[in-house]
């Protein structure tokens, strides 16, 4: 048990694994480089539109226009994977793990093991990104310009040269969850000193970036200076960023309250009823139990905690069947359930919840049950007005 609390202790003090974020397909100065399923339709899509543009511009016929087309999505993909690049490398210049980058056709992002610990390594991090995309927008720049217009290399390269000025500029705009927008929250973050206040004034900066571009886009559809497609396209790319500007302001409000997190306070009671009793007979106990907020917990014949009660499937039980079900067939079992010791910050729970998601969670102090904290009252401490709709 000492063990295991040890083992609890080191993970939640790290942050957990991240999510799956597309498929391994190689590594890249040892950083693991995985590829998002989306982007096979993307890669496919620009194949062909491209492969068109090229048999119609520069007379090539099948299958050759589509392997050129091919030609530009794998240089679109370097190009991207250049940029986050730029941000890996920065990050482990500073000390910072970098777990993976993962590619789309036209984005991609770099998943770190841990937030930047000054301003200044933030921003830093933040715009190597476009720096990057900058630096290959000047030299595919001066390749369109010494390579024959009407080529093939030349097309590739002035298309590679829009792209990644494009995708430098777009990158800096003030706003998260752009790159800009995190050098923007670095920025705030060195003046009120507060990183979680500035993550959520820099998220509302995005946000008026995505209405503002949103009004404008229209604005130039109505002038005639926008097509259709491009419309839609930019109307797109707004609800992304409108999207990600909502959660950078819901992450800086939730990890503003992580130091309210408090394991004692929050752990509820355990109340013990040996195996093999019937459930009724256990609810009946924990009703007349004056504490609040009860838990029934199961123990063998040594008094040893082996099992808490699932409420949900307690509840699932018909009234009249249980006086004849046991304890343990509504029960799941102590192995199966995370132990959290009771001196975890508020930061270290988030971390740990996360790395072992579960509804319920065993406190300890040593190697004794202290009682048992559910997800959900951890939730309603970080988002106390979305605990209150529910």
């Amino acid at each position: 048990m000492v063990r295991s609390i040890k083992r609890m202790e080191e993970s939640a003090t790290r942050n957990p694994p991240a999510p799956a974020g597309g498929r391994p397909v190689g590594q890249v100065l040892g950083i693991p480089v995985h590829a998002n399923a989306s982007m096979l339709l993307l890669a496919i899509l620009v194949t062909v539109v491209y492969g068109n543009y090229a048999r119609a511009e520069l007379g090539l016929e099948q299958p050759w226009a589509y392997l050129v087309g091919l030609g530009f999505v794998i240089c679109l993909l370097g190009s991207v994977l250049l940029h986050e690049l730029g941000h890996a490398l920065t990050a482990r210049h500073h000390g910072i793990g970098v777990r993976r980058i993962t590619l789309e056709l036209l984005s991609g992002w770099t998943e770190m093991d841990r937030e930047a610990p000054t301003p200044r390594v933030d921003a830093l991090v933040s715009l190597a990104g476009p720096a990057v995309s900058l630096v290959l927008g000047g030299v595919t720049t001066a390749a369109a310009f010494a390579l024959p217009e009407d080529t093939v290399p030349g097309q590739i390269a002035f298309q590679l040269a829009v792209s990644n000025v494009l995708v430098a500029i777009f990158n800096v705009l003030p706003g998260l969850p752009l790159d800009g927008g995190r050098a923007l929250r670095a920025a705030m973050w060195a003046m009120l000193k507060d990183r979680n206040r500035a993550t959520v004034l820099a998220g509302y900066a995005g946000r008026a970036l995505a209405f503002g571009t949103a009004v404008t886009v229209l604005v130039l559809f109505q002038f005639g200076l926008l097509t259709v497609f491009g419309m839609l396209f930019v109307l797109l790319v707004t609800m992304t960023l409108w999207h990600g500007a909502g959660q950078s302001i819901r992450l800086g409000r939730m990890t503003g309250r992580f130091p309210l997190i408090d394991l004692g306070a929050l752990a509820r009671p355990l109340l013990s009823v040996p195996s093999g009793t019937p459930l009724g007979e256990a609810q009946r106990r924990r009703a007349e139990d004056p504490r609040p907020d009860v838990v029934l917990g199961v123990t063998d014949s040594a008094g040893s905690l082996t099992a808490l009660v699932d409420p949900v499937a307690a509840e699932r039980v018909p009234v009249d069947r249980r006086p004849w079900v046991s304890v343990e067939s509504v029960s799941r079992s102590r192995d199966a359930l995370t132990s959290l010791p009771v001196g975890l910050t508020g930061e270290q729970v988030v971390r740990a919840l996360q790395a072992h998601p579960g509804a319920q969670y065993l406190v300890t102090a040593g190697e004794d049950v202290v009682g048992v904290l559910r997800v959900a009252d951890v939730a309603a401490v970080l988002e106390p007005r979305r605990a209150q709709r529910t």
